[in-house]
Parts: structure tokens; sequence; C-alpha cells
């Protein structure tokens, strides 16, 4: 714990540790949530370091040699990593997925890997919906579309983000129904949602299904043809979770087969060229992933993973461990 003068009115003669906090973001958080970390940090007594816009791994292996605690948004922390920041005892994610954290190296290394749930939940689901009004009406290419009141929504996985989109997709006048295993059903009725008990029930009950599951060795590729292909006739798959669990070769070979079928995503497939070529006029991706790219998401979130890691350093708390 580093001591402060503000605090316990000693000299600097008199800190215990000087903690280090970096914050390494290859994509930058924007100034205001800079300023907001920087005042949780130092206002605890500890010492912030900024590593932003890098361009090479060695960059960050360098900086970390020396740091406490580290903030990160999509950058990624593997054994590398871990082996360069000896002092290293926490890591937060600023964001809701952490598959970017090599979780069983953290723990070897008795590293602390958190993340921020729920500080991204809102910006994730108003794009979310944003990309089925965008995809019903054309992509905005002047012809006639159609609209989302009325139409059956389906959440697969009914986190933060999935509860938001609900709560969003209502306001549309949607019948919102819902799958995850691990979300009681009364959780889901008392939001006005239906909960289904299968993936497969889902998808066949639902035109528009939108993805909110993480990538694990359970999820990767599940979104696959089989799956998808039980959508009635004019469904649209919608991703703004992860690309590692759609098949996309499996997709790919399903919107051959079905020409009524549209996939709207917020992360780039790999095979986005093959995407584009075959399906002009039935799939969207973003150029880059947008879905917590807001400035109340990136405030929200910094500071978040800030007050988390002062907490952790004083308290012990552990409450968002992932590992």
């Amino acid at each position: 714990m580093a001591l402060s003068p503000a605090r316990d009115g000693l000299s600097t003669f008199y800190f215990l540790l000087n903690m280090k906090v970096l914050v390494a973001t290859e994509k930058p958080f924007a100034k205001v949530a800079v300023d907001g970390i920087r005042e949780v940090v130092e206002g605890a007594g500890y010492e912030l370091a900024l590593l932003e816009k890098y361009t090479e791994k060695q960059q960050l292996l360098e900086a970390v040699a020396d740091v406490d605690a580290l903030i990160i948004r999509s950058d990624k922390v593997d054994a590398e990593v871990l082996d360069a920041a000896k002092q290293l005892k926490i890591v937060v994610r600023a964001g809701a997925g952490y598959d970017n954290i090599d979780l069983e190296a953290a723990t070897a290394h008795k590293v602390v890997a958190m993340n921020t749930p729920g500080q991204n939940s809102n910006a994730v689901a108003e794009l979310a919906l944003g990309l089925m009004v965008y995809a019903v009406r054309n992509f905005y290419n002047g012809t006639s579309g159609t609209e989302l009141m009325g139409k059956k929504l389906g959440i697969h996985a009914f986190g933060n983000v999935g509860r938001n989109v609900a709560r969003i997709a209502q306001g549309f006048g949607m019948e919102v129904y819902a799958y995850d295993a691990y979300c009681p059903d009364e959780v889901m009725t008392a939001a006005g949602v239906t909960p289904v008990h299968s993936a497969e029930e889902l998808y066949r009950t639902c035109g528009i299904v939108s993805l909110h599951i993480p990538a694990t060795a359970e999820t990767k590729n599940s979104i696959n043809h089989d799956l998808v292909n039980l959508m009635p006739k004019g469904g649209m798959l919608v991703n703004t979770a992860r690309k590692e669990v759609i098949d996309e070769e499996g997709l790919i070979a399903l919107m051959q087969e079905r020409a009524d079928l549209k996939y709207i995503t917020d992360i780039m497939p790999v095979a986005d060229a093959k995407f584009r070529t075959l399906f002009e006029n039935r799939y969207f991706a973003t150029p880059k992933k947008m879905g917590a790219q807001t400035a109340e998401a990136n405030i929200n979130a910094g500071i978040a993973a800030a007050k988390q890691i002062v907490d952790f350093l004083e308290n012990g708390n552990t409450r968002f461990q992932v590992n």
C-alpha cells in the first residue's frame, strides 16, 4: 500500500511503497478518461504512466518492466508480457471481454486479472440496435425497407449487454426472447423478456438474433451453418460479441444457399473480403470494432478500471477477478 500525505500527513520519506500504474493502450482513451484515471490513481498516491498509440510489442514489454498495475483496452497481455512485468500484481481490461488476457499465464504469474463489466453495456446495445435499423432499411440505399416494430428479436446471452438490448428493443416495440443457460428464467421474465431453453429454439423462433456470447472453448465456431439455418425466412444475425464465435465458412455456405439471410457485425471477419464479394446487399461489417467507442463508455470503463486497481491494492478486493 502506498501511503499518501493527503491521508496520513507523513512526508514522502515514510512511503512504504510507490506503486506504479501503467495505462497501455494501442487505441488510447479519450483525454477526459485519462484525466479521470489520473485523478483516481494519483489521488491514491500512486504514479501513473502512459503508453499510448504504441506500434511494437517491444514497447509494451519495456513499459511493463517496473509497474505494479496495468490498465488495457484491446491490448494483448500474454505470457511474454507477464514475464516482462516482474512487479505486476493486477491487470484490468477496461471493458467486458477479457479474451485478450492469457488467464492461465496470469494465474501462473500470480497476477490478478479483472474486467469492468457493465461499463460499456449501453454503448454496445445501442450499436446493436443501430445496426439492425441500418440493415432493415437496406443500408440506406434509397429502397423500401422494413421496420423493427413487431419483429421477434432473439438475444443470445442475457448478460449486461443483452439486458440493455432488450430494454432498447422493447422501446422499438419488438417481441424479445432470450437464451442463456446461466440466467434464471425469472430474471428474463422480470425484464419483460420471454425465455427459451435452447439456442435452437431461439434461432427457430426469431427473425433477428443478436449475439452477446463470449469467446470460450465452448462457444468458438458455435454459430454455424445448421444453427443459423433454423432462422425464419428473411433472418438477420447481428454480432457485437466476438468474431471467434462465428463459423465463417459455414455461414458463407449457408448465405450462398439462402439468399434471404443477412449478417451484420461489429467485428470484421477474417473472411471479410469474401463476405463483401458474395453478399453485397446482405452483409455489413464496421471497419473496426465500434461497440464501446463512445465518450461515455470510454470514460466509464477507464475510471472503473482505475478504481478497481486502487481497491485491490489497498483493500484486496477481487470482486471482478476473472482468473
